[in-house]
């Protein structure tokens, strides 16, 4: 992890060590994104040679974790809480509620009928 992290970070715009680290793994992922895709073209690419596709697939299988799609995990970016998440605001339920209400979110509003 150490490796993707940049020397120096603005530690005043996230919470917890866990939004730091979600940031981080969504640097990477968008950094490797355009090789991950290449070699997976390669892997099910049938008209290629056996041992190029084999080559591909131990590239792919050596790649950082972080590179993965999978690990990107929605977090609030308010509280760092991992469940509960509007995706579309990137806030936990709480969080939404509380901004909603206090009109820091333009459109929302409270529903009434």
């Amino acid at each position: 992890m150490s490796q993707f992290r940049a020397k120096k970070l603005d530690i005043g715009c996230f919470v917890n060590a866990r939004n730091i680290r979600d940031h981080t793994k969504r640097k990477v992922f968008a950094e490797h994104e355009p090789e991950r895709q290449a070699l997976r073209y390669l892997i099910r690419n049938t008209s290629l040679p056996q041992r190029v596709r084999a080559q591909a697939q131990l590239q792919l299988s050596q790649m950082h974790c972080y590179t993965r799609f999978t690990q990107i995990k929605n977090r609030c970016i308010m509280g760092g809480k991992g469940r509960g998440i509007f995706s579309d605001f990137r806030l936990s339920r709480y969080q939404f509620r509380i901004n909603a209400l206090s009109g820091n979110l333009p459109g929302v509003k409270k529903a009434s009928w």
